[in-house]
């Protein structure tokens, strides 16, 4: 079966790059696959998370095992539908775990990723090996996609000094590593197509394009404009609608699926706010950041310095853009290369080329209302599909032979020092640090374990507070860790309110309910701590460490049905 499966996607016996699409799909992994896992191996603290796995992972997890139980709700929201939100991925991991038995927390954490990362390397091989027919071309830009990095080490920041994430993290955003699969497998079948129709082929290509905006909204918006982009470009040089009706079908698909997905979507989740990433980029400490950059950059504005203006929020733009491609900026000249009157593009450049750009200028103009930064992730595909062409410009230089073996020896491997550093890094001093920066307290396990095994029933939890976390050293429990969805993903209930920070990009209003929630923990008045129970219907209160009930148990009508030296679980009667 595994000899299959390499013989479809590799030509011949290619061992050197099936060593790179291990090694690059084992690299990815190690960004996932220690989260979920006990901490230390006795398991004595309880279950780690590394990176981003602490808050987005959890909610993953809290989704996926919703969906899996039948529930198109909020699991974090009780009483509420899903809304601007692409389940996908998740509905994927649902499907998985009730095919297999596998646990949400084993597929998300251990299975899912190296499938997905070795898929993304196999996919990027057998997409420009069709298109260039050169081995050496579709080395490099595996190589591009797998270890592609930001220049932020030059300056001792981290990968994201520039706002974007880079490859190295790819699997910490499971979503948008589906949708890299769905837009190759598309983009392949296009070229296939090209070159020879099939009313199948065809149709392929309209269900994957049209599925993605329910597995990644930025990358289906992307991909519908990356197939408009070729369409024009086909009736202009070929004189034919074939990609036309791609587009057309696929549009449908989309529109029907992100309506069906997101029930009513709201149409002003983005608001125009230009060159915000450039500004933020130099005012955040956390960033790259140049206090007197930024004071000067809003000085112009602000006066109207025009010249000024543009001179500096040129350079901005030039440090964004150069700063999170790094190497991968090499990208550029392949572009230029295929704009000479002798050469054409290539259906998969045009289409490459369109993502890029709209990648750049969405979020440098807009802004996602709730989490501004959120837009950033239309830029993640540029930098993926300028790792590819990084890669055919680099393999092209490998292939003139009549330059000298020095030459071309000593320039890639130059490239190849100036590209890994942020793979390194990033991997040492996030993903492979030997604590974790939070996890769930083996009480807490214990105590969500039990909760599993009750009936279903709204579970109410204590609001979450940042101050908490002040003078708390070493690895965090994640109620102190930041606003999560851990007790609906480890319980299987649905939470009265958690994860505060989706809920907000996610367009609730969950500030009111928050309010309720912390007058009820402050105990104002009892006969409407009573109806607050009865109205919501709650049915668990789920309490840790210091947090406590307004009145007595008794009072409430609450029996205590869980307790341990970290844990309260209470049943309202």
């Amino acid at each position: 079966m595994l000899k299959k499966v390499l013989k479809y996607f590799l030509v011949g016996e290619n061992k050197l790059i099936l060593s790179l699409i291990v090694l690059g799909s084992v690299t990815w992994s190690l960004t996932m696959v220690r989260s979920g896992l006990c901490f230390p191996r006795d398991c004595s603290l309880g279950i780690g998370f590394w990176g981003a796995n602490g808050h987005d992972g959890i909610w993953h997890l809290a989704l996926a095992s919703s969906l899996a139980r039948g529930s198109f709700s909020v699991p974090t929201l009780a009483g509420f539908s899903l809304q601007n939100y692409h389940p996908g991925f998740d509905f994927l991991v649902a499907i998985l775990h009730k095919i297999t038995g596998i646990s949400v927390l084993r597929l998300y954490f251990q299975l899912l990723p190296p499938v997905m990362s070795l898929l993304i390397g196999l996919l990027v091989y057998k997409l420009i090996f069709y298109v260039t027919q050169s081995s050496v071309k579709s080395f490099f830009a595996v190589f591009f996609t797998y270890f592609g990095g930001s220049f932020g080490y030059l300056f001792g920041k981290g990968e994201s000094a520039f706002w974007a994430q880079q490859a190295v993290s790819t699997l910490i955003n499971p979503p948008y590593a589906l949708s890299l699969i769905l837009v190759l497998l598309g983009l392949l079948n296009l070229a296939k197509l090209d070159e020879k129709y099939s009313l199948s082929r065809f149709w392929v290509c309209v269900v994957i394009f049209g599925l993605l905006s329910g597995v990644k909204a930025y990358g289906g918006s992307l991909s519908l404009i990356g197939l408009f982009s070729l369409s024009v470009w086909y009736i202009l040089v070929k004189r034919k609608l074939l990609f036309f009706k791609v587009f057309v079908a696929s549009s449908f698909i989309y529109l029907f699926v992100y309506f069906l997905v997101l029930g009513k979507p709201s149409f002003n989740m983005f608001v125009f706010e230009p060159f915000w990433f450039l500004e933020s980029m130099f005012a955040a400490s956390d960033r790259f950041y140049s206090p007197k950059l930024a004071e000067a950059m809003i000085s112009y504005k602000t006066r109207g310095v025009v010249f000024k203006y543009i001179l500096i929020y040129s350079f901005s733009f030039l440090v964004f853009l150069i700063g999170n491609l790094g190497t991968r900026v090499i990208g550029f000249l392949e572009i230029k290369r295929l704009f000479k009157p002798k050469e054409s593009f290539d259906p998969w450049v045009v289409f490459a080329f369109s993502i890029i750009l709209s990648g750049i200028i969405l979020p440098t103009l807009f802004l996602q209302k709730g989490t501004a930064w959120n837009t950033i992730q239309f830029f993640y595909y540029s930098l993926f599909f300028m790792g590819i062409l990084a890669g055919v410009w680099v393999g092209g230089i490998v292939e003139k032979h009549h330059l000298s073996i020095f030459l071309r020896l000593v320039s890639v491997s130059f490239l190849i020092i100036l590209t890994i550093p942020t793979t390194i890094i990033s991997l040492k001093d996030i993903y492979l640090t030997p604590q974790p920066p939070a996890f769930l307290p083996k009480e807490e396990v214990e105590a969500l374990n039990f909760l599993k095994k009750l009936p279903e029933g709204v579970t109410l939890t204590y609001p979450f507070y940042p101050l908490d976390k002040s003078g708390f050293e070493g690895p965090k429990p994640l109620y102190l860790y930041d606003s999560t969805a851990y007790v609906s993903a480890f319980s299987n209930k649905t939470t009265f309110l958690e994860d505060e920070n989706n809920m907000e990009i996610m367009g609730y209003n969950w500030k009111d309910r928050r309010s309720e929630v912390e007058n009820w923990f402050i105990g104002k008045a009892f006969d409407s701590s009573i109806s607050f129970l009865k109205n919501y219907k709650i049915k668990y209160i789920y309490l840790v460490d210091y947090q406590k009930l307004p009145f007595s148990q008794d009072a409430l009508g609450l029996k205590l049905i869980f307790s341990n030296s970290k844990v309260s679980i209470y049943q309202v009667n």
